[in-house]
């Protein structure tokens, strides 16, 4: 009876083993024929995004979800190879899709760690997964993504396999693929990398956010160690060379050391442009964008603008901590805490935030974000000294344990305090030729501010725009030896568009009748006032538009004629061009072609230049005379501390507002238009005597300086229809024995000295009557 029971059960228990197996058999039969085909993997398409590049093909920015550079298996390092098959497949090249020996080796270990520590996938299900799978854990999930190695193993080669998965992977810090996280991680192609960094690379696909050497640099280490112990376990590495490797650093690079040079305006003003044209395509597409950006020029400007508004901020002085942090947030773990805090704060380039651990009048230690803890000590604490003082005034912000400060090294590779500005600062730089953009930084910080400073601040350009009214009177028959009485001026509310004004010099002094020339080189606001009244506002006002500015933000009114009304850096660039290149208008342009993924033009920008369309809207006489005059205000006037460049072909005018507000310089040499202003963004005082000549014109000396170095020196030729002659520097008048030369359009020549009345023309008696 009991034979024929045990005969039963074993007879049961094998049908219902038969039907499992039928069973499972036939759900896999159904979930087989129900599997995605191929087409994707055999027709491989990645998303590649939008890419944009300088003039010299240096790429300076990237867009899209996926950050990500295709290359075949040929390509990648065979240490590469070998290192992320020690860490996620070792037997890749043996199975055929599932290793069943993998399987049965990580349940052992799973078995005996009592908890799931070890998968059993392989790469060629990582990629079944990658491309056609969720990661959610079912059963159904887990078989359908074998059934499908199964498949993909059937129809593509192995090396195929690996080029998809190599290429596919997610490596955090939105990088797909390891062409791209070389790039991300180290600032390297995947060709250059080493086995150290190979390994760290290799260690990413188990958990990206939780092994990426930025964000989690001591894991990082921890994984890239393990798979150096996984290389040496396989024989690809001797035991001696793991001792090498295991001990040698892996210098991180930042993301945005990835781009060539520092041009995220730039990229951003691209990006706005492709995306109107593309739409949801410009993300993934492959479209790569050259730039008119020079990376000498964009480089010089970046570190130009940087160096002199930090400059500025120290001579505003310390403003104390940014905030506080509560160091035991987390009770006794204080890593976390600081991690925690430093984890949502961006650095600035090579200003760095930190958190203080420990604060005394002579030192200061500090953990910075990685996990490394300096130290701050003499010249280092100077700039913040009062805030560490022992005596503490109750209210007031000090440097104490828990303050979240800025620190940076200086060129001894030191650490001092520092802190973000709060000012604001912009330069552009253009061809005045045909208005290609060869550097732009419109802003300190972009991941600070994204306003475009260059494009989008509206701002008094003060008298930098005395230029404009200064070439007006020209037209209207004025000389540059045409003389103007500098004296007080009163204007009633009607007059002006808003209330009473008495208008004074910048120096606050009057120094009574001085030639056009002279009054510009000196910047005097009253000379300007009486030339706008002479030539007539309406007409200013009309004349100003030739330029390139709105006659609607330049209300018609007589403080127009010291920049009251409201432009651009880049309208001022545009202006300023047409001075430089004798008289023609140009529109500043940044792109110059656009390709597709494949290298194939799809635009190619023709811009209108000076030889090819341009129209011409001053008389190009009027454009030497007024760089003649520009010049003068180098060489001898508000801008006299450009003659440190050691050159003779600079032109240009400084401009600050009342009160400080706005500060700038806009100049240029023949070939060369640069624009640099500086202000807050809620307008306030940069500052008593924080001037045009003060703030803004260094950032312009230290881009012109090293971008023209080597440029030989430029000449303006008197074009046809401009005449020298010598006159009376007091008078304006011809003189043959005068004490200086001057230029003159050869229909307006001044009179004689000997006999200045019988020979003055009605209308320049007339005219003089008006500037008295």
């Amino acid at each position: 009876m009991f034979a024929r029971w045990l005969y039963y059960f074993f007879v049961t228990l094998s049908a219902l083993g038969l039907i499992g197996v039928l069973l499972a058999g036939f759900a896999g039969l159904v979930i087989y024929s129900n599997l995605p085909s191929l087409d994707t993997l055999t027709d491989y398409r990645p998303k590649i995004p939008l890419r944009i590049y300088s003039e010299e093909g240096q790429m300076i920015g990237e867009f899209g979800a996926e950050r990500r550079n295709v290359v075949s298996i040929s390509e990648v390092p065979e240490h590469l190879k070998q290192a992320i098959l020690a860490a996620e497949d070792d037997r890749f090249y043996e199975h055929g899709g599932v290793d069943y020996l993998g399987v049965l080796r990580a349940a052992y270990s799973n078995f005996s760690a009592g908890s799931v520590r070890q998968g059993a996938s392989t790469i060629t299900m990582q990629v079944a997964r990658n491309f056609f799978l969720t990661r959610e854990k079912t059963l159904t999930r887990k078989l359908s993504e074998a059934l499908l190695a199964f498949k993909i193993e059937h129809s593509l080669s192995k090396d195929k396999i690996l080029e998809l998965y190599v290429n596919q992977i997610y490596l955090g810090h939105r990088s797909y693929g390891f062409a791209a996280a070389a790039h991300t991680y180290f600032g390297k192609s995947l060709q250059e990398i080493n086995i150290v960094e190979a390994a760290m690379l290799a260690g990413l696909p188990k958990a990206p956010s939780s092994y990426n050497p930025i964000s989690n640099p001591k894991r990082a280490k921890s994984r890239q160690l393990y798979v150096l112990g996984r290389l040496h376990k396989l024989n690809y590495i001797s035991s001696e060379e793991l001792s090498e490797l295991e001990k040698q650093p892996v210098p991180v690079k930042k993301q945005s050391s990835t781009f060539a040079m520092r041009a995220e305006y730039v990229a951003e003003m691209v990006r706005q442009v492709i995306y109107d044209r593309y739409q949801e395509e410009t993300y993934d597409k492959g479209i790569k964008v050259y730039t008119t950006l020079r990376q000498l020029d964009q480089e010089t400007a970046y570190q130009a603008l940087r160096k002199n508004v930090i400059e500025y901020d120290r001579r505003r002085g310390y403003r104390g901590p940014e905030a506080y942090i509560d160091l035991m947030k987390y009770g006794g773990n204080q890593e976390k805490t600081l991690d925690d805090a430093l984890d949502e704060i961006n650095d600035s380039d090579d200003i760095y935030a930190a958190v203080v651990i420990a604060a005394k009048p002579n030192s200061v230690q500090a953990y910075k974000k990685g996990g490394e803890v300096i130290e701050i000590t003499g010249d280092g604490l100077k700039f913040a000294q009062k805030f560490l003082a022992e005596k503490k005034d109750p209210g007031k912000k000090y440097i104490t344990p828990g303050a979240l400060i800025r620190v940076q090294k200086n060129q001894k590779n030191v650490w001092h305090i520092v802190q973000l500005p709060e000012v604001e600062a912009a330069l552009v730089s253009i061809d005045p030729n045909d208005g290609a953009i060869r550097a732009l930084i419109g802003g300190f910080d972009f991941y600070k501010n994204q306003f475009n400073h260059v494009t989008q601040a509206w701002r008094q350009p003060g008298s930098s725009f005395k230029p404009f009214i200064y070439s007006a009177a020209l037209e209207k028959g004025f000389t540059p030896a045409t003389i103007i009485n500098d004296a007080p001026l009163s204007f009633s509310a009607a007059q002006t568009g808003s209330q009473l004004w008495e208008p004074k010099n910048f120096d606050g002094k009057f120094e009574g009748p001085m030639r056009m020339r002279t009054a510009l080189t000196k910047s005097k606001n009253l000379v300007s006032i009486r030339i706008l009244q002479a030539i007539g506002i309406q007409y200013a006002q009309d004349y100003i538009t030739r330029f390139g500015f709105d006659a609607s933000r330049h209300p018609p009114y007589l403080p127009m004629a010291l920049g009251s009304g409201s432009v651009t850096p880049m309208q001022m660039a545009a202006g300023y061009a047409v001075f430089a290149n004798g008289g023609y208008r140009i529109a500043p342009y940044f792109i110059k072609k656009i390709e597709d993924e494949k290298g194939n033009v799809i635009e190619q920008f023709q811009p209108v230049s000076v030889t090819n369309g341009a129209k011409r809207v001053i008389d190009p006489r009027n454009a030497f005379i007024m760089t003649s005059m520009m010049q003068d205000v180098v060489s001898q006037g508000t801008a006299v501390k450009a003659k440190q460049l050691g050159r003779t072909d600079l032109a240009g005018k400084t401009g600050t507002t009342s009160n400080f507000i706005d500060a700038w310089f806009c100049g240029f040499q023949k070939d060369l238009v640069t624009i640099a202003w500086t202000g807050y963004d809620e307008p306030k005082p940069l500052g008593n005597n924080e001037t045009g000549g003060r703030v803004a014109l260094p950032i312009w000396m230290d881009y012109m300086g090293p971008v023209l170095k080597g440029v030989a020196m430029a000449e303006y030729k008197p074009p046809n229809g401009v005449v020298a002659a010598r006159i009376n520097s007091a008078t304006g008048f011809r003189e043959s024995g005068g004490d200086m030369t001057e230029y003159f359009l050869s229909e307006q020549l001044p009179p004689l000295n000997e006999n200045p009345v019988e020979h003055t023309p009605k209308v320049t008696r007339d005219l003089q009557d008006q500037l008295f």
